[in-house]
């Protein structure tokens, strides 16, 4: 069936007052609240979320270990319901690493706001299921498997609504035979929680010039792995950190590992997507890392449950975009909300989405609609939200400057300063360039190699993406789309090595020859349904080129227990 044919049918539409995009914890923190200020009120509210993942929670990747404070604001008396948030952090430990040994930092020499006692090591994923559960028991409709692919606008250009990706689309771009048109959501408010590096909020910035006058936003990807660990190997309540080796003192980044209950380790690696070298692959950074002694033992007679990989907001202070636009607001980590040096961004997204919602209900009570939610981006930076990532705002620019060992030094003297005196010596650091435009060519680095994985604590990627539950329909249209084939062979594969091979953690995109020997006829394959929507490509791509868009469904990564 010809696809233009086949789209001539009109969607189906439905009205609410607030749509939601993601069920991450900001997107479902503003659905609660919303339905609570509503309660309180006695009124009526609707309120609906559009989850890419099959389920909510299937997206979600993180460490983690979560700041309560922002569970305890929204849900006060959470402590004392069944919840998956159990485990508290007893043990806080620091080191940096050089090859073969390690040095660990006095916990009394960190910053107040790096203690993590008081804190929860947690799958996120699981407590997001737990809040849909609160959500829709609130009344909050939730439509998972079902990905936010288009924006919708109104008469003067504001926001209106989305709609979903229409479903049945074949590879050549023709109407299968069940092709469905996708769904008109539409919203008096629309609030964006899609997360680093959304599809829809990257349009929305690029239509409303919301950074402008901001630094560029600045990103990581974070790489986790869950094991099942021996009861005699299991210390509950353990959260570890370091910095420094495998990478070197220019490459920014560092390891965590969090001991859950049930034996339950997850450990991970975060390499700064600001790295020079156009041959680093954080994915084997990660593995190497595991062979350090700090931690090899710990893998040894242990079994591998669980991968994934996701981008993550660096920025903070200075890269957070304008967050209102007409019709609508950016929350959560689409904002970039992440405060990077505590690894945390999770209880800035529940603060964010209740923030958005206040601001929204007042609004909606005043009978307004479709604006420009001005007050909310007046009023997060004098919030808790901006208290925390003001603290912090030199951290990365001094790391990205003067290397992991100096610029760490002096960022946790700037953290010191700011929490004690209240201001910094250094005033506001600028980021610099954006991610994209840091890579050497490959003529001027010394070029890196990696040892071939064993199989028992260190892997290879088309055994992790196993684990990590990634599923695309394979006939559909590319969700990784190139705005010119040509590029990767003609400018990135002279000049970098083509790193999207390296950079990508689910070996997406190779670099394939006619003749292998001798290196003849090469061509850039990209094997679409591995992909774990970390969103690396969109970001880190020289060229820009790449652009990640939503594949169909509930297509991607369905993580348990990260």
């Amino acid at each position: 069936m010809n696809l233009e044919e086949a789209r001539n049918t009109p969607r189906e539409g439905m009205d609410y007052d607030v749509v939601i995009v993601g069920a991450g914890p900001a997107g479902l923190a503003a659905a609660i609240k919303l339905k609570q200020l509503a309660a309180a009120a006695s009124q009526e509210l609707s309120v609906v979320i559009v989850e890419k993942g099959a389920e909510v929670g299937a997206h979600i990747l993180s460490g983690a270990v979560i700041d309560p404070i922002g569970l305890d604001r929204l849900l006060p008396e959470w402590r004392s319901e069944e919840t998956p948030i159990k485990t508290k952090v007893t043990d806080d430990r620091f080191y940096y690493l050089g090859p073969s040994g390690r040095l660990r930092l006095p916990n009394v020499l960190m910053p107040p706001l790096m203690n993590n006692h008081g804190n929860f090591i947690v799958s996120l994923g699981n407590v997001c299921r737990w809040l849909g559960g609160k959500a829709e028991a609130l009344g909050v409709e939730i439509y998972p498997g079902f990905a936010a692919a288009e924006l919708l606008f109104g008469d003067k250009g504001e926001v209106v609504g989305i709609a979903t990706g229409d479903m049945g689309i074949a590879k050549d771009a023709t109407a299968k035979a069940g092709f469905t048109r996708g769904m008109e959501l539409r919203g008096k408010y629309m609030l964006f929680a899609e997360g680093a590096r959304g599809s829809l909020t990257k349009q929305l910035v690029r239509r409303f010039e919301l950074d402008a006058g901001r630094d560029p936003q600045k990103y990581g990807i974070g790489l986790k792995e869950l094991w099942q660990v021996p009861p005699e190997k299991q210390k509950p309540g353990l959260a570890q950190h370091t910095l420094g080796w495998p990478l070197d003192n220019r490459t920014g980044g560092g390891s965590f590992l969090y001991h859950m209950g049930d034996g339950l380790v997850s450990i991970g690696f975060v390499v700064h997507l600001n790295y020079r070298n156009p041959t680093l692959s954080p994915f084997d950074e990660f593995q190497r890392f595991k062979t350090h002694p700090l931690v090899r033992d710990l893998f040894e007679g242990s079994k591998r449950i669980g991968y994934g990989a996701r981008a993550i907001t660096e920025g903070g202070w200075q890269s957070v975009p304008k967050l209102a636009f007409p019709g609508g607001a950016l929350i959560g980590c689409a904002a970039g909300f992440v405060n990077v040096p505590r690894i945390k961004g999770s209880h800035n997204a529940i603060l964010s989405g209740m923030l958005a919602a206040e601001h929204v209900f007042a609004a909606l009570g005043h009978g307004r609609a479709h604006d420009e939610l001005s007050s909310y981006e007046e009023a997060w930076r004098s919030s808790e939200i901006g208290r925390d990532l003001k603290k912090v705002r030199n951290v990365k620019p001094l790391w990205s400057r003067h290397g992991t060992v100096l610029g760490n030094a002096l960022g946790g003297f700037d953290m010191w300063l700011n929490d004690v005196m209240g201001f910094s010596l250094f005033g506001t650091l600028r980021h610099g360039k954006p991610d994209h435009a840091t890579l050497l060519p490959i003529s001027e680095v010394t070029q890196l190699t990696y040892a071939r994985p064993n199989g028992r604590t260190t892997f290879d990627k088309p055994s992790s993406v196993f684990l990590s539950g990634t599923n695309h329909e394979e006939d559909q249209p590319p969700h990784l789309v190139l705005a010119d084939p040509s590029i990767p062979i003609r400018e990135n594969l002279p000049r970098y090595g083509e790193p999207a091979r390296l950079y990508c953690p689910a070996a997406v995109y190779e670099v394939v020859y006619a003749d292998e020997a001798a290196k003849t006829g090469p061509r850039f394959v990209i094997n679409a349904q591995n992909c774990v929507h970390c969103k690396t490509c969109d970001i880190k791509d020289p060229a820009q080129n790449i652009t990640w868009v939503p594949p169909e469904g509930a297509g991607g990564p369905n993580y348990s227990n990260m």
